[in-house]
């Protein structure tokens, strides 16, 4: 089909679109306009956000997100006095907020770091195999997932009989929009058919849940309804769309790659890493259920196929740790510091499960390096940059092997690496990973996330619908994933610090 230049799209209604990502660490409120035909996009709020210990379990602050997306939202009304067309949100995956028939929250929706799912994990494999749910979902087996997360609900005594959102489709519900679960995120509950768009009634029968209070599956790209409550009373709020996007924030990242052909593998880099490439159907083998690679849904039809690696998680741990000793590190300073050290002496495997739980990450990667035969490092805030040094090889490492399988798994001879995130900034890491899996390193927008969700907003406002399944279409969200990341991004006043290795 021969596509609109990208020179050409431009829209009628030029008024502004709003894209909110929310991250583990923070929360940014973005803003796109038209000015003499040309997107521009700044990034208006950005607001912390961190898991406490409350109630006996690891939890978000539901009312802190909430006052800073309304925050955010009244910032960019302010500056938008063409108007706003169109809000969407994206967001890390798995986690959700139970709700009650009203539409309120039940409580603070827990953490995927919260260790009760260790338990649950086990229990539920008990009552289906592991190598079911990998047949029936194709989804990487993690006990993150949303599934663990709902069956733990279930052995600690929470009612069965309630509806639970995943976190960007609550918020796009409170600002006025249905109850859904987008399709993206919905694949990455564990609970979802392989290259269906429909819960597995097999797996919620074997965990013991409803599907009937599971909320509805929609495409990437459907519109839910128009704003409404007291920010819908701001004039630029006047007939303001809510759109789910890709509400998965690394299926928006990826739908932000201006990349074409069939050479190109991604890393989605930032607490975690996304790594792996672009599909037109889910791969569910042998050998790639035995690699426990994941198959998510991507925009317009397409598979997101990639594995979890650890990220800056473990960076930013460490740098917790310096913090409470009082000795401060930006993670800046640490590129900066390590960038003509020698190879470390020993790698870790950053993908052990003891480095995805939170506690004294020094002490963590110590005791690896102990079982390894390797010397310890001196847990010192003063000897920081040396912890920093072995993550970062330990991760070019870790990308290397997992890229060396997707080529495997795939069939694609590839050639180049596009790296996209905050952690895309990493100029360090980004040369290590290309001298460890002797791809091109193409450096990525940081705010892919925000270019793929303001991509898919257009696509849904102005591209053509899929008759059958009522979804846009990829090449749609590509050509204007080209536009927008090819725009000026920049900063406002109230946005907060961007840096080096932000997520």
């Amino acid at each position: 089909m021969k596509r609109t230049p990208i020179t050409a799209l431009v829209p009628g209604d030029k008024r502004a679109l709003i894209a909110i990502d929310l991250g583990a660490e923070s929360c940014r409120v973005s803003l796109l306009r038209w000015k003499g035909g040309e997107p521009t996009m700044m990034l208006v709020h950005r607001f912390g956000n961190a898991p406490r210990m409350i109630e006996g379990g690891l939890r978000w602050d539901l009312g802190g997100i909430e006052a800073g997306l309304d925050e955010g939202l009244r910032l960019c009304a302010a500056i938008a006095d063409e108007g706003v067309r169109s809000i969407a949100i994206d967001g890390w995956a798995v986690d959700y907020v139970r709700v009650g028939e009203d539409g309120e929250a039940l409580g603070d929706p827990f953490c995927y770091r919260d260790d009760r799912t260790i338990g649950a994990e086990k229990l539920l494999h008990e009552r289906i195999s592991p190598q079911r749910m990998r047949d029936l979902t194709g989804v990487q087996l993690f006990r993150i997932n949303t599934l663990y997360q709902l069956y733990a609900d279930l052995l600690n005594g929470s009612p069965t009989g309630r509806t639970w959102l995943n976190l960007p489709e609550y918020f796009l519900s409170r600002l006025g929009g249905e109850q859904v679960a987008e399709l993206t995120n919905a694949t990455h509950t564990q609970m979802v058919e392989l290259g269906k768009r429909r819960w597995c009634d097999e797996i919620f029968e074997a965990a013991g849940l409803n599907v009937a209070r599971a909320p509805n599956i929609v495409p990437a790209g459907t519109i839910l309804g128009t704003l409404r409550g007291p920010l819908a009373e701001l004039e630029a709020f006047r007939e303001t769309l809510l759109i789910a996007p890709a509400c998965h924030d690394t299926a928006s990242a990826i739908a932000g790659i201006p990349a074409e052909g069939n050479d190109w593998a991604y890393i989605s880099a930032g607490t975690w890493s996304l790594v792996g490439t672009v599909l037109n159907g889910p791969m569910n083998d042998t050998d790639v259920r035995a690699d426990n690679f994941t198959n998510l849904s991507g925009v317009g039809g397409r598979t997101c196929f990639h594995m979890n690696v650890n990220g800056m998680w473990m960076l930013r741990q460490c740098i917790g740790d310096w913090s409470r000793d009082g000795v401060l590190w930006t993670a800046q300073d640490l590129v900066e510091a390590v960038q003509e050290f020698p190879r470390p002496l020993g790698l870790i495997d950053v993908d052990h499960p003891d480095f995805l739980l939170a506690g004294r990450m020094t002490g963590t990667i110590n005791a690896h390096l102990r079982q390894e035969g390797y010397p310890t490092l001196d847990e010192r805030g003063a000897n920081a940059p040396a912890f920093a040094h072995l993550i970062f090889h330990s991760l070019a490492a870790r990308y290397a092997q997992v890229l060396e399988r997707v080529a495997f798994h795939s069939g694609k001879k590839l050639k180049r690496l596009f790296i996209v995130g905050g952690a895309s900034q990493n100029d360090l890491l980004n040369r290590l990973t290309e001298e460890a899996t002797g791809l091109e390193v193409v450096r990525g927008s940081a705010e892919s996330s925000t270019v793929g969700n303001f991509a898919t907003q257009m696509a849904a406002l102005e591209g053509a619908r899929d008759p059958l399944t009522g979804g846009i279409s990829a090449e749609d969200v590509l050509q204007w994933a080209k536009l927008f990341a090819a725009a000026s991004f920049s900063p406002s006043k109230n946005a907060g610090d961007r840096g080096v290795l932000a997520t």
